[in-house]
């Protein structure tokens, strides 16, 4: 049985009696009986939270991507919510005044185990500016639902940091919040005052179907762990004026764009023969963004390996095909990405310029993905000073 950090919290109520916190989290930060986080904490006697705070989407899970999330009241509980994602990026950190009275920070965020989601920063940053401020800080430990045994991608170039990379990790990184959490302390030589309270019942070999629970989806876009594992390579279609299926019901699987050739692009997906990948040819029409209420052409993305699907490479090889059937109509995204407005977004996501230059020339990347192991070398021999679950001899 897996039991999170949060219901382990909640099996020991004496832990908060008497404390004034705060609590970060959102609507997948529920109790194995499915209560919020919150609700369930403020059923414990004398142990309410005294003020929430929401990420990017809100608390609540309810904006879309890039859209300021508003403060206000909880409505069951009455608290005040202070958000943590606004129209600036100066709204990503919190203001130490926002910890005034407060002597404890609880973090309850799934994440899915990707470098992009902007969860981690924004734990990693909260926790950081609490410390600062005289909290303590508990960080309630969740599943990683891709598992934590395998990683993937480059190490980010120095330079390219922002909010969907702010930490020098891989793509797959392969750490739970609380590892990453536990590895920024390290880095950053944070003092005493924060703890990880662990998932019991979790091994790095367990993805999301091996731990029981039910999905809650962490964000509007994130609507089955399906979803989660083809995001590290998925994510990578918003730096480009393809759909990436937002504003329909099946985000980062269906990819395209009107007037894109489905036929082509699935030969030419084929001929890259990706493990544990299949794409089919179709048709839809997303209700809001990119080609919003336009017919578009396009693929369906199935994970049919998911332990065999290289995800980041899937991705790049997935915006070179498309290079190739849509030839100098291909284009990036040029508005500001996570309030970045003087690099592409697909040189943030991907930590460098290297890997866009590639994609416009038609580049395979299966002997591409074969650099990255230095990278992913030296990332497993620094994490493994912090891994809270063991890695399994096999």
């Amino acid at each position: 049985m897996v039991r999170t950090g949060l219901d382990r919290l909640l099996a020991e109520p004496e832990a908060l009696r008497g404390r004034r916190y705060g609590l970060l989290a959102h609507a997948a930060a529920v109790s194995s009986a499915l209560a919020p986080a919150h609700l369930a904490l403020a059923a414990l006697p004398g142990a309410a939270p005294s003020v929430l705070f929401g990420p990017e989407h809100g608390y609540y899970g309810v904006e879309q991507d890039m859209i300021a999330a508003a403060g206000g009241r909880d409505p069951w509980l009455e608290l005040p919510v202070v958000s943590l994602y606004g129209s600036s990026a100066a709204s990503l950190k919190p203001s130490p005044d926002a910890f005034r009275g407060l002597d404890l920070l609880l973090i309850d965020l799934q994440d899915v185990g990707s470098r992009y989601y902007t969860y981690a920063a924004t734990a990693v940053w909260s926790a950081e500016v609490a410390l600062e401020a005289g909290c303590e800080v508990w960080l309630l430990d969740r599943p990683n639902p891709l598992g934590g045994e395998q990683m993937e991608g480059n190490l980010p170039r120095p330079g390219f940091e922002s909010f969907v990379g702010a930490f020098s990790l891989p793509v797959r990184h392969g750490l739970t919040l609380g590892e990453l959490l536990a590895l920024e302390a390290r880095r950053r030589g944070w003092p005493a005052g924060w703890r990880v309270v662990p998932v019991e019942g979790w091994r790095r070999a367990m993805d999301w179907r091996a731990t029981g629970r039910p999905w809650i989806a962490p964000s509007p876009n994130m609507p089955t762990p399906e979803t989660a594992w083809l995001y590290p390579g998925g994510c990578l279609v918003e730096a480009t004026e393809l759909s990436e299926g937002r504003g329909t019901t099946r985000p980062f699987q269906l990819v395209g764009a009107p007037g894109l050739d489905a036929l082509a692009l699935c030969r030419e997906l084929e001929r890259r023969r990706i493990p544990g990948l299949a794409a089919l040819p179709t048709r839809f029409r997303p209700q809001f963004q990119k080609h919003a209420g336009q017919l578009c052409e396009g693929v369906e993305l199935v994970a049919l390996e998911p332990e065999r699907l290289p995800s980041y490479r899937a991705g790049l090889e997935l915006l070179a095909a498309c290079r190739v059937v849509l030839g100098e109509a291909f284009r990036w995204r040029e508005a500001p990405y996570e309030f970045v407005s003087d690099r592409p977004a697909i040189d943030l996501l991907t930590g460098e310029p290297a890997y866009r230059e590639a994609v416009e020339a038609g580049a395979s990347f299966a002997e591409v993905a074969e650099t990255w192991k230095q990278d992913e070398r030296r990332f497993r021999e620094e994490r493994r000073e912090i891994l809270l679950y063991p890695e399994e001899v096999r």
